[in-house]
């Protein structure tokens, strides 16, 4: 009979009404399950609240028959008042448009999941963020929840869950653990059983701000934090403002002073905050590298603070029109509008000191950051390519190889770049021909006669909204026999302890 009606199956129109086209889409690919094919969603972010489902739904891998849906919104959720596509699935909930992970002995698909729309009021339906921020398993089969996770409480900062949850095991206390590690916006990472979502590494409810949010919104009074460093600054005052001069150096310090900051999750407000890390990371797309053996994992983090600030409904249009050089969100059947940009000086550079990109490894059994390294440089984001390695913000994640060598690009410079895994000292570096804002992946090849010889490749294809170069380029890079990076006559050589 085949898949679905001409071999496809319609995503679109359970999901509800789009006011463009677009605002329902598939940003990751599908995981399969035993003979099930799971599938996500990402909903344009704050246009309104009744945005289309993120419902995640499960076919049959054969028919196309749809298996099961889990509908984000909470429970006791009433499908009957609420707002529900024609399919019956809750609009405005939470959606998945991160890669999700499977564990095919157990029979689990891990699922990070985004925020309810919009993202920065949710006064009107405080209950919709139930399953938002968080992962979540799922019986592949049956689309049940086993368990769930949640790493923001009723987010406020768009700190959606943006990458895939990695799968690991991890000794400790003596003992092997099934484990899941994932990484977020906030520069936090944490370690979980995978059977359970119990923490592995310990977490901890602590206060944070909850004064200055507009009237009607619902703050948290705690969140959750692990026990361990995170991997971005979340701490600022008008003190710590840069600049390249004392000039934009004094403005960076206005803007800091002129804005509420009270903590990493000081609430959105209408004189403006400053949201440290931002929304782009800590941690985003691209996800994390786990080296088994040695159990580390390697993280590449984006420090880049932005501001938000809410405007009332009456006003928004207006407010739009006079400063229309702005990131605006309507977030329609809400009392409010929002508006973000990042925190930068009039030269276009962060208002905080170098460096705005790193990469770290983390020891997994303890948590420890065994070493952070500035990740990118700024030559080709200044007028000028001048090669200063101050670390830049970037998308794309690493790959760790057993021959003790971490491949990262994803930095707003066109360069693949090698890290001795144990020491985080940079090896080598390969151009690109565009940006390379993607995970790169490694394969070997037989050649005649029996050689082998190992490659990583990147899709060198830049990024639009990043401002990197754009291309379509598939670049390969051969490791040389001693199994380091090899491209125009460079090479570069790391041993494993």
């Amino acid at each position: 009979a085949g898949f679905g009606s001409g071999g496809g199956v319609d995503l679109d129109a359970a999901a509800g009404p789009q006011a463009w086209k677009g605002e329902y889409q598939v940003t990751s690919p599908p995981v399969v399950v035993g003979d099930v094919v799971v599938v996500g969603s990402a909903i344009g972010d704050n246009a309104r609240i009744d945005a289309p489902s993120g419902v995640v739904r499960g076919f049959d891998a054969r028919s196309g028959e749809l298996r099961w849906a889990w509908d984000l919104a909470p429970p006791g959720f009433d499908h009957e008042k609420g707002l529900v596509s024609g399919a019956g699935h809750a609009l405005g909930t939470p959606n998945v448009w991160a890669p999700m992970s499977v564990d095919p002995v157990r029979g689990l698909v891990f699922v990070p999941t985004g925020n309810a729309s919009p993202d920065y009021y949710h006064g009107a339906r405080s209950d919709m963020n139930y399953y938002g921020s968080s992962i979540v398993a799922l019986r592949g089969r049956t689309g049940e929840v086993v368990w769930h996770f949640q790493t923001v409480h009723h987010d406020l900062w768009d700190f959606d869950v943006p990458a895939q949850p990695t799968l690991t095991t991890v000794r400790i206390g003596g003992r092997s653990r099934p484990a899941l590690v994932q990484a977020t916006k906030m520069g936090l990472l944490f370690v979980l059983d995978r059977e359970t979502g119990e923490p592995l590494l310990e977490v901890e409810e602590r206060p944070v701000p909850t004064d200055g949010a507009v009237p009607g919104e619902v703050v948290s009074p705690t969140q959750p934090f692990p026990l361990t460093p995170s991997l971005v600054r979340d701490t600022l005052s008008p003190d710590d403002a840069w600049g390249l001069t004392p000039w934009d150096r004094g403005r960076c310090r206005e803007l800091i002073a002129a804005h509420r900051f009270a903590g990493i999750y000081t609430p959105p407000s209408l004189e403006g905050s400053i949201m440290y890390p931002g929304n782009a990371g800590g941690s985003n797309w691209g996800g994390i590298a786990i080296d088994p053996d040695r159990q580390w994992a390697y993280v590449r983090s984006t420090d880049l603070p932005w501001l938000v600030r809410l405007i009332p409904r009456a006003g928004f249009e207006r407010a739009r029109a006079a400063d229309p050089d702005h990131e605006y969100g309507a977030q329609l059947g809400t009392p409010y509008a929002v508006r973000r940009d990042m925190l930068m000086s009039p030269l276009g550079l962060p208002c905080t000191p170098p460096p705005w990109g790193t990469l770290s490894a983390v020891d997994l059994r303890t948590g420890a950051v065994r070493w952070q390294v500035p990740h990118g440089s700024v030559r080709d984001l200044a007028p000028v390519p001048v090669p200063l390695d101050w670390g830049v913000p970037g998308i794309g994640g690493p790959i760790v190889l057993d021959t003790g060598l971490v491949f990262v690009a994803g930095a707003m410079d066109d360069y693949l770049r090698a890290f001795d895994a144990r020491t985080g000292e940079e090896l080598w570096k390969g151009r690109l021909p565009a940006g390379g804002q993607a995970t790169p992946m490694s394969y070997r090849v037989e050649f005649e006669g029996g050689r082998v010889r190992q490659f990583v490749l990147i899709a060198a294809g830049g990024h639009a909204r990043a401002g990197t170069r754009l291309g379509d380029a598939l670049v390969a890079f051969a490791l040389d026999e001693g199994g380091s990076g090899e491209s125009a006559g460079t090479s570069a050589h790391a041993a494993v302890p």
